[in-house]
């Protein structure tokens, strides 16, 4: 051929390529190569056609023939050429997003030469776009053994961390992707864009995935390449403390302390100590009170200076700086005073540094006579107390004068049979990640009436939410306690689980239904697979038990359940709960034996799989004994609906004011102590009083069929009569 007439033939082969009709190409090539026969980029191209065809084996012995003509020195220079070819076509299928077709030419590429690494990595990325990625590739296709080797040629350092980013968010938990990021340690360029990606998708994996200890093994990894980064080692701190890695999130979380130079950051770093130790439980709560009267210090000398640019990040995080006050000490004007103070000061800075949408949500107030939008906001819509109390809300409301929204935050990737309840129950259901903006966003585009923050200070960007203001109307209920945020209008109580000179010590209306503040139409029980025998205990023997946290151990407490202990003969003491097994047995332990009581009497239980399975296990307790300064709240309502007596300390604050309400609500008054001295009369009284305990079960029997707190369907009903009455006040 003339080499006017190959480039128009060529032309032509290229144009039958674009608009898909192969079978013209590869007679163009055939006739290419008829009168060029020596030129071998015909070969490529005519197997390219063929391969195009389906007809791969056609297309492979076209290709190797030729090669196989080729002398020594020509082999790879030819070989490279192929690729050339077939990498070309590969991109512009890429590129049209035609995946399937780019992944079988990248495949033979992988044929051709097994050790071309960024082909590799596009074919991974192909397999995430084809949704056929499953992890096991980075081991089948070798990836990690070529990065380990040290051979990875011409390696393209940005291609890599895009595939890390896109391995870590499809396949987060497969072991390859921790083994694919170590591998690429050597590899990096830019640090910095590598712990960013490590960061991002350790909190993934923390907390959508709920596993920390996976999250702080990828975590670590950062660490590699920069040993004291406080991004990396606050997170770390949480993951350790999640995990039950007590002691090295302890002293991770005091090294944040010691390279932190903020304030704010200060009070943010002290606060994971306090958690650390709290979490952890038993011997570890030795020191917290130094820690809490530090703590306290910080706070105050935050808020005597300037606070009104910090960083974002920061301001999200002092949100939570107060969770563990309730739990350490019953003091609600200290504690309330603390809380409130931190909260005007979060939502202060992120009116600021949000000022354009904080000003857009508050020149929208929806006045129209219609049906109520009311939104729930919550991460806690699943298997979580929450998510057990709040069903009977959800369940009753009327339709026809509410339209019912559920914000569902870290939901994406949970799959929780509770939590598809929830969206099953309501008009619309969004289930998001842990984007604040976006979250508020959707409200405010929802036009939501009234919002219900389930959550509280629990979940940090939820205060974020609800400081923007994107509804009208902001209540909390349910949760931890109230935020104290400005911009949260109510809080949901009765007349009992606050004191009537409660409204003192709240930034928010007390709002007090005029029963209860929760009910439940019951709880399901499974099973029990818990037996005296297995415990070596005998029928005739009173048992006690406590079913908590590790942070709710209080040691005042755990002082007085075992001065009732000592005082019942043949008595012993069920604990279970999650806190650092080792130290809280040695905890409780130390407590006992310096009290009079032999460790002999003390059985220390392992958590169980299901919530049913634990309340059917509850029925081997004679007596609950409630903790103190923070009670139970959904394990007492548990404990009532069992038909089991409960001795709980009365205090000021809303914490230590649950169990009360509850008891209050069921028309059971024995076992509710107002002393150090009562709670541990009571614990007696009822552990050698047989006759007063079964009383006191009939009466909890029998008060499944009168009590406010078993009838979700009034309670419903009592509480949208409450935010009809919040609609009009604010209509007024």
């Amino acid at each position: 051929m003339a080499s006017t007439d190959a480039v128009n033939w060529q032309q032509q082969a290229h144009q039958f390529l674009l608009v898909g009709d192969y079978s013209q190409a590869a007679n163009l090539y055939e006739q290419g190569i008829a009168s060029e026969p020596n030129n071998q980029s015909h070969y490529w191209h005519l197997g390219l056609m063929l391969l195009l065809q389906e007809k791969e084996a056609e297309a492979q012995m076209t290709w190797f023939s030729a090669i196989a003509a080729a002398d020594a020195n020509q082999i790879d220079l030819w070989t490279e050429e192929l690729i050339q070819v077939l990498q070309t076509e590969a991109e512009r299928r890429e590129t049209i997003s035609d995946y399937s077709v780019a992944w079988i030419i990248r495949q033979h590429i992988r044929e051709i030469k097994p050790t071309d690494i960024n082909n590799l990595f596009r074919l991974i990325q192909l397999g995430i776009q084809l949704e056929s990625f499953t992890g096991d590739e980075l081991n089948s296709f070798d990836v990690i053994e070529i990065l380990q080797s040290g051979e990875a040629e011409n390696l393209d350092s940005q291609l890599l961390m895009e595939v890390l980013q896109s391995v870590l968010d499809t396949q987060p938990l497969h072991p390859s992707s921790l083994e694919l990021a170590e591998a690429c340690i050597p590899y990096i360029q830019e640090p910095y864009n590598f712990i960013d990606i490590l960061i991002l998708n350790s909190v993934k994996i923390a907390y959508s995935a709920h596993k920390p200890g996976l999250a702080a093994r990828l975590l670590e990894l950062a660490l590699r390449l920069e040993a004291i980064n406080p991004e990396v080692l606050i997170q770390l701190t949480s993951f350790y403390q999640d995990a039950g890695e007590y002691s090295q999130g302890i002293e991770t979380a005091k090294l944040c302390y010691s390279i932190l130079p903020g304030l704010a950051e200060k009070v943010f770093a002290n606060h994971l100590i306090i958690r650390g130790l709290m979490v952890a439980a038993g011997e570890y709560w030795s020191g917290v009170g130094e820690l809490f009267e530090r703590h306290e210090l910080l706070l105050n000398s935050l808020f005597e200076g300037e606070n009104t640019n910090l960083d974002p990040t920061t301001v999200v995080r002092l949100f939570s700086s107060t969770y563990f006050l309730p739990y350490f000490q019953d003091e609600i004007g200290k504690n309330r005073k603390l809380q409130n103070q931190v909260a005007q000061i979060c939502q202060a800075n992120i009116q600021k540094y949000a000022s354009d949408r904080s000003f857009k949500y508050s020149s929208r107030r929806n006045k129209e006579n219609k049906r109520l939008k009311i939104g729930y906001l919550s991460h806690c819509l699943r298997r979580h107390s929450v998510g057990w109390l709040a069903r009977w809300l959800f369940k009753y409301h009327e339709r026809d004068r509410f339209q019912i929204h559920a914000y569902l935050i870290n939901a994406q990737k949970r799959n929780d049979p509770l939590q598809e309840w929830y969206v099953s129950q309501v008009d619309k259901a969004y289930k998001s990640g842990l984007e604040a903006a976006e979250i508020t966003e959707q409200i405010y585009r929802d036009e939501i009436d009234i919002l219900i923050d389930l959550d509280s200070i629990t979940l940090d960007i939820i205060c974020e939410i609800t400081s923007l203001k994107p509804a009208p109307i902001q209540i909390t209920w349910l949760g931890w306690d109230a935020s104290g945020i400005p911009n949260v209008d109510y809080f949901i109580a009765d007349p009992y689980v606050l004191s009537e000179s409660a409204q003192n010590y709240y930034s928010e209306t007390i709002w007090r239904l005029p029963q209860t503040y929760v009910a439940v139409d019951g709880f399901e029980v499974g099973v029990p697979t818990l037996r005296r025998e297995q415990l070596n205990i005998g029928n005739d023997a009173v048992i006690y038990f406590s079913s908590q946290m590790g942070f709710k151990r209080n040691p005042d407490i755990v002082r007085l359940q075992m001065k009732i202990i000592k005082e019942v003969e043949n008595s012993y003491f069920l604990i279970k709960g999650t806190a650092d097994e080792e130290a809280i047995e040695s905890f409780f332990i130390q407590i006992a034996e310096s009290e009079g009581v032999s460790a002999e009497r003390l059985r220390f239980l392992p958590d169980v799989a299901f919530e049913e399975i634990h309340r059917a296990n509850l029925c081997i307790a004679d007596v609950v004994l409630d903790t103190y300064p923070y009670n139970g709240a959904t394990t007492t309502l548990e404990t009532l609906w069992m038909g089991i007596p409960l001795v709980t300390r009365v205090g000021e604050q809303f914490a230590s004011r649950n169990s009360y309400a509850m008891m209050m609500n069921v028309g059971v008054t024995e076992g509710i102590a107002w002393t150090d001295e009562e709670y541990v009369e009571w614990g007696i009284r009822l552990g050698k009083d047989s006759a007063l305990r079964q009383q006191i079960a009939w009466k909890l029997r029998t008060s499944r069929q009168t009590s406010p707190l078993w009838n979700g369907k009034q309670f419903t009903w009592e509480m949208e009569k409450a935010y009809e009455q919040m609609w009009l006040r604010y209509l007024k």
